[in-house]
């Protein structure tokens, strides 16, 4: 068991399903995100913290023997939003870990947009070049390329998933292939913490979805097995809307409709 487990962006979608199932594996759950988290659960602790601020995430990650960082930025915005959270965040984030005597294991929340411009057609693996999508997958390209720095120069564990879709269910059709049941989740973040040698992996977070475009056999090691699969939902789906057109990018692109966003001003 872990001494204390910080979890970054408790606040949001991911962060609250981390805080609310992952108490387990640690003594002490430190929860952040810069807006409200409301009551501190029996064994939390409450810290406000902004990523772009430098001291703050120093005192943030001190005592931490283990990182789950769901903060940052989730999807496109301006650069300048990007930035803040998503580089100079992550840049804090692992400074903070470089001083802390703790040196703790991390998780970090890459995104299929980091591989987002593949085509639908190609199976990809930890391997397979990035092809990010916008700023924000140059964030998780950025963040995947600074764990890997700080593995390989001071030895900072990082698993970086590549999160698909994690929502309660698939919500069209793209998501038969990207879609990471919670449950799934939440398995991978545990068998990355119980793991002895965790090294500095590229993990795509899938479920077991037939329609999958992801390969993981790279990563057997952590013994992880995804028990669900979207194709359960592929009929309510099929009645509920038409499958995009071929021409589509949600039929053509890994990364769907970010791959036709375009550049978002300050």
């Amino acid at each position: 068991m872990l001494e204390r487990l910080l979890i970054t962006g408790a606040n949001g979608a991911l962060g609250s399903l981390c805080r609310a199932r992952l108490g387990h594996l640690a003594r002490v759950i430190r929860v952040s995100a810069r807006g409200d988290l409301g009551e501190a659960g029996p064994n939390e602790e409450i810290i406000r913290c902004d990523l772009g601020d430098k001291a703050a995430v120093q005192a943030l990650v001190e005592g931490c023997d283990g990182i789950v960082h769901m903060g940052g930025q989730p999807v496109e915005a301006t650069w300048e939003i990007v930035r803040n959270a998503n580089i100079d965040g992550m840049v804090n984030l692992y400074e903070a870990a470089r001083k802390a005597p703790t040196r703790p294991r991390i998780v970090f929340a890459s995104s299929n947009h980091a591989i987002g411009f593949h085509p639908q057609t190609e199976r990809l693996d930890a391997k397979s070049s990035t092809r990010p999508d916008g700023y924000y997958g140059v964030s998780k390209v950025f963040g995947e390329a600074l764990a890997r720095m700080y593995f390989d120069k001071f030895g900072i564990e990082t698993a970086s998933i590549r999160i698909g879709s994690c929502v309660p269910e698939p919500v069209d059709h793209r998501m038969l292939s990207t879609w990471l049941s919670p449950d799934d989740l939440i398995s991978l973040i545990e068998r990355i913490f119980a793991i002895p040698v965790l090294g500095c992996p590229i993990i795509y977070g899938a479920s077991n979805n037939d329609a999958g475009w992801w390969d993981n056999r790279e990563v057997a090691y952590l013994g992880w097995q995804p028990k669900d699969n979207a194709e359960a939902y592929r009929a309510k789906l099929d009645a509920a809307q038409p499958r995009p057109g071929p021409e589509d990018p949600r039929a053509r692109l890994q990364g769907g409709l970010f791959c036709a966003d375009g550049i978002h001003e300050d």
